[in-house]
């Protein structure tokens, strides 16, 4: 499967359009741009308004001026580093064009006394007398049709200016072929948008600032286009997973009725859908690729067991990965009483199994004696077997991209593949990262939860924080401190994560001396924190002093109290994961955010959304629309596709169109072979997305 033909001259060298050498071909390079089909989308930020007027006194200086002009007296420098200028005259007015360190000859030949020009640059007010610093642009009047009344502004990089720019994009634009259309032609017409040829001529052309906006026909249209292409990218990638035939695992029932029974609470109306999903993605002949997407406390561990259960009683084995050592202890210690209840065998297996101990719960795993296995992506190592392995549950911390997906594949036969995670994604980004699973969302409290009180409170009254502490600690309660750095820092009056420990013990002295409270930061030694936090686990230490190390997973159910220091620095997502670690048990619980005034704009913002809702979904939209959606998943790692013209913050709505089309379109033609599909696989070649291409096997 090869480039289509009408696309050659788009993936030439970038010197074989006019003005471009090898020098510019290097520089521009830096902007992304190493085809001449990069230039297509290389899209001007603003413009420059060049419409022609007869006078300087049509407009207010400073600003720019296009006008026609008669040329009169040259006046060369009378001395070293002055300028040199030339005198001209418009309909009404006689005025200067002013020039530095330019040859006399040069502008002889470019203004010659007594002919007409037009000249465009900007106009400034200087003593009184209007003048033209270096003019970008003096036209004889045969050229003048040359000058867009609108000329639009490109990014630029250092060795190229915006003339070389303009006219490697206008040379790129020529050519541009007519292609055929794959746009479904309903939802073209409905939003009026232009054939592809003329929108990469439009938004090349602007006339105005509204050709510039993100709703302009031709920019949305080519938005579109992109979103499309990586929504049919993963799409492929869905079918060609699922064209992997799946095990057909079908439960009993029996083990989940022994866990229901046991539980003191029943599963949410959201966590039985999720299940019944699950089961019946098990059920089918193809492999499952299923994301489990649930807030701060929504039960995604009960699915996950449920599901892992249904396979047990399949007689299947099932795997849970988790991101760090920490975390999988964890889930290994909040399943192990389920699992007591089932009746089933569940292990732990991390980097710290060594010898013996690791050798037989590997032969172990072999034989099939081991249901389920908990662990690192130390059970991706070669030396781990299993008997049967069905299903793979890995807890994500956006680490996890397609690649790895599909190696897990790799493990079984063919395994069935469910992701969770516990940061609410917007829809438009998780469409972005996850377009080829399918998704089952808990967007409900278990029962019993009660909602968090959340108060905002300036740090000059931290004397009264620290005495309400001290009352809830007297009735046995606990709390979280978090803190925003571990050193003490001279130019940051942070106060530290030592100095506040210190602080605090003090103010608890008299209630059973220092071992109130504890400390937990980044420096400390693996078995060091982890000491630690199991004695606030325990409930030995009521308060828990902290850097963020605690905002992954922890579960005491008798905090109560969360208190966050400097807050305003904090991120949203990370306030509300935060937040979240506290509200698991009976207790009321509080969440004071502790905030140095006076608080920036944004500052304020987020931690009025804090305050205001719970809802992670909520905080998740607000979050990408105040920073981005590379800031919210960390662009180095998050896997989002970088969009050119596409903007996922602003045009949330079309990747969801572009997804459901993409869906639509392989549905009806799988190997894209009529005559709209074949205009797609022209489309994916265009947008560097020819991986796309061979997933598409032929049959």
């Amino acid at each position: 499967m090869s480039r289509p033909e009408p696309l050659f001259p788009l993936f030439a060298d970038l010197e074989t359009l006019e003005g471009v050498g090898p020098k510019t071909a290097r520089a521009l390079e830096t902007l992304g741009v190493t085809r001449p089909k990069d230039l297509l989308f290389l899209l001007p930020h603003s413009g420059v308004d060049r419409s022609r007027k007869a006078s300087v006194r049509d407009v207010v200086p400073p600003c720019v001026l296009t006008v026609e002009v008669e040329v009169g007296a040259h006046l060369p420098p009378r001395s070293k580093g002055k300028p040199y200028r030339v005198l001209v005259r418009d309909a009404e007015l006689e005025w200067a064009l002013v020039f530095f360190h330019a040859r006399g000859d040069y502008l002889q030949k470019l203004l010659p006394t007594g002919q007409r020009r037009i000249v465009s640059g900007r106009i400034e007010l200087f003593d009184g007398i209007a003048q033209m610093v270096h003019p970008d642009h003096v036209l004889r009047l045969e050229e003048a049709g040359a000058l867009p009344a609108y000329e639009p502004v490109y990014p630029l990089t250092a060795g190229v200016t915006q003339r070389v720019v303009a006219r490697a994009v206008e040379g790129a634009v020529a050519r541009a072929p007519d292609l055929p259309e794959w746009i479904d032609p309903n939802l073209k017409a409905r939003e009026g948008w232009p054939d592809w040829r003329a929108a990469v001529a439009a938004v090349h052309r602007p006339h105005g600032a509204a050709g510039l906006a993100l709703t302009d026909p031709a920019r949305a249209r080519l938005a579109y286009d992109e979103l499309f292409a990586h929504q049919l990218t993963l799409a492929l990638a869905r079918v060609s997973l699922r064209k992997a035939k799946g095990v057909v695992t079908r439960g009993t029932g029996r083990l989940q009725a022994r866990v229901l029974d046991s539980l003191p609470y029943a599963p949410t109306g959201a966590q039985k859908r999720a299940v019944a999903e699950i089961a019946a993605d098990l059920a089918a002949p193809v492999r499952m690729n299923r994301l489990l997407q649930g807030d701060v406390g929504a039960g995604k561990t009960l699915v996950a067991f449920m599901a892992l259960l249904i396979v047990a009683e399949a007689g299947g084995q099932g795997v849970m990965m988790a991101p760090t050592e920490i975390l999988a202890r964890q889930h290994h210690e909040g399943l192990a009483p389920l699992a007591a209840a089932a009746g089933v065998r569940l292990e732990l297996l991390t980097g710290r199994d060594k010898g013996a101990e690791r050798a037989a719960k590997l032969r172990d795993l072999a034989e099939g004696r081991i249901d389920m296995l908990v662990g690192t992506h130390a059970v991706f190592q070669k030396d781990v077997a299993f008997a049967d392995l069905r299903l793979a549950v890995v807890d994500e911390q956006h680490r996890f991209g397609v690649a790895q997906r599909m190696e897990l594949g790799a493990k079984g036969r063919a395994v069935d593949v469910l992701v969770m995670t516990a940061t609410p994604i917007p829809r438009s980004l998780a469409l972005a990262s996850y377009g080829d699973m399918d998704v089952s969302v808990l967007d409900e409290k278990p029962a019993g939860r009660k909602p968090i009180k959340t108060v905002m409170i300036a740090a000059a009254r931290i004397e009264e924080v620290v005495a309400h502490l001290a009352r809830a600690v007297a009735e046995g309660r606990q709390c979280y401190w978090v803190c925003p750095l571990v050193e003490e820092s001279e130019v940051l009056d942070y106060a530290s994560a030592e100095a506040r420990f210190a602080t605090l013990r003090a103010a608890f002295q008299n209630q059973g001396g220092g071992d109130v409270v504890g400390l937990v930061h980044g420096q400390l030694p693996p078995a060091e924190k982890d000491a630690a936090m199991a004695r606030f686990q325990r409930g030995e230490t009521r308060v828990l002093v902290a850097t963020t190390v605690i905002e992954v997973g922890v579960n005491v159910p008798n905090a109560s109290i969360m208190v966050i220091e400097r807050a305003e620095i904090f991120g949203l997502a990370q306030l509300h994961q935060l937040r979240g670690r506290v509200g698991r048990g009976a207790a009321q619980s509080t969440c004071l955010l502790l905030y140095q005034a006076p608080l920036s704009e944004a500052g304020e913002r987020r931690l009025t959304t804090i305050r205001d809702t719970e809802d992670g979904f909520r905080i998740a939209e607000a979050d990408l629309e105040m920073r981005g959606a590379g800031d919210l998943i960390g662009t180095a790692q998050s896997g989002l596709p970088r969009f050119r013209v596409a903007d996922l913050e602003r045009q949330a709505a079309l990747m969801a169109v572009a997804q459901s089309d993409a869906r639509a379109l392989l549905t009806m033609d799988p190997a894209l072979t009529s005559p709209r599909g074949q205009a797609a696989r022209g489309l994916l070649w265009l947008l560097d997305q020819d991986r796309a291409i061979r997933l598409i096997t032929v049959g």
